[in-house]
């Protein structure tokens, strides 16, 4: 994505070179203009893989790292101006957005539980992203989403169980980054584009399942009187595999799970008030299946009984 944006920034202000595709020539100089913000991106995604490396290697404890995470937000937010609710005073966009994006990086930190289950999840989700975007007018967003659901497709291979690579704080922190970031870039509301207020629910509906894992265990662990950074085995997937699934037959269920709540969302942006309550029913009857699913307990058999085969 950075050497795309540095060629376009090169070219900016002339005719595009030969190759570059005709769909594409008309938009040199608009992906030029978005150096800066790339440029930005990838420093706080730096950070934020440095900050997981250290952490792979030895230890930093949870808050350091989350004071790292708000670091990098809040400057992503503040003097970067990557933000959020721009309609609401500066101050409290800033604020907003700084939250967010610590909400999605650690989603998706949590989510690296398993092999394959948070790269395959942000995958997808970023696949739907690429996807509403295009469907509101917009070239930047999607290719970066598309490139990041290439980088993370091309990691899966490895990563999927049985893995042979794994992601670590250092991957799922800047995954998580990175989605955060690509929700507030994507412009889910435009009148201009015929699109309705209802667009701006598609990052909530297409994260449901990480936001849903996130809320759970910190829910969970504050219950059982402990600190909601510290890690335990109480996860989604962790409680599928307690009711009887397999590591991987659990990682496909969650994979299933996104994809049935993040398709829908392609259409938000585009559809009536009453249609999008029915996606958003729909939504909710998912995550509240999960929830029914993985909290039910195994029925035992009665005393004396054999299973049918």
């Amino acid at each position: 994505m950075l050497l795309g944006t540095l060629l376009a920034w090169t070219r900016r202000g002339s005719s595009p070179a030969p190759w570059v595709p005709a769909v594409l020539a008309g938009h040199v100089d608009g992906m030029a203009s978005k150096l800066p913000v790339v440029l930005a991106v990838v420093g706080g995604a730096l950070v934020l893989h440095i900050v997981g490396l250290i952490d792979d290697r030895k230890a930093l404890g949870p808050w350091a790292k989350l004071v790292a995470q708000f670091a990098v937000a809040a400057i992503t937010a503040g003097p970067v101006g990557i933000r959020a609710v721009e309609f609401l005073p500066v101050p409290v966009s800033i604020a907003l957005t700084t939250l967010w994006i610590v909400l999605i990086t650690n989603a998706f930190n949590f989510l690296d539980n398993m092999d394959g289950l948070s790269a395959g999840v942000a995958a997808i989700a970023c696949a739907v992203f690429a996807v509403a975007a295009m469907g509101t007018g917009q070239i930047f967003v999607p290719m970066f989403a598309c490139v990041v659901c290439g980088a993370l497709l091309g990691f899966l291979f490895l990563n999927f169980s049985p893995a042979t690579i794994f992601m670590g704080d250092a991957g799922s922190l800047v995954v998580g980054y990175l989605l955060g970031v690509l929700t507030i870039l994507t412009t889910f509301y435009d009148p201009r584009q015929q699109t309705t207020p209802m667009g701006v629910l598609v990052p909530i509906v297409v994260l449901a399942v990480p936001l849903y894992d996130v809320t759970s265990v910190v829910i969970h662990r504050l219950r059982a009187g402990q600190s909601p950074l510290r890690g335990d085995r109480r996860h989604f997937s962790h409680r599928l595999v307690q009711r009887g699934m397999t590591p991987r037959g659990a990682v496909l269920t969650i994979y299933l799970a996104t994809a049935a709540t993040g398709l829908p969302a392609i259409a938000l942006p585009r559809v009536g008030w009453g249609v999008a309550t029915f996606l958003l029913v729909q939504c909710a009857c998912v995550v509240a299946m999960i929830a029914i699913l993985e909290h039910a307990k195994p029925a035992r058999e009665p005393h004396g009984e054999s299973r049918v085969p």
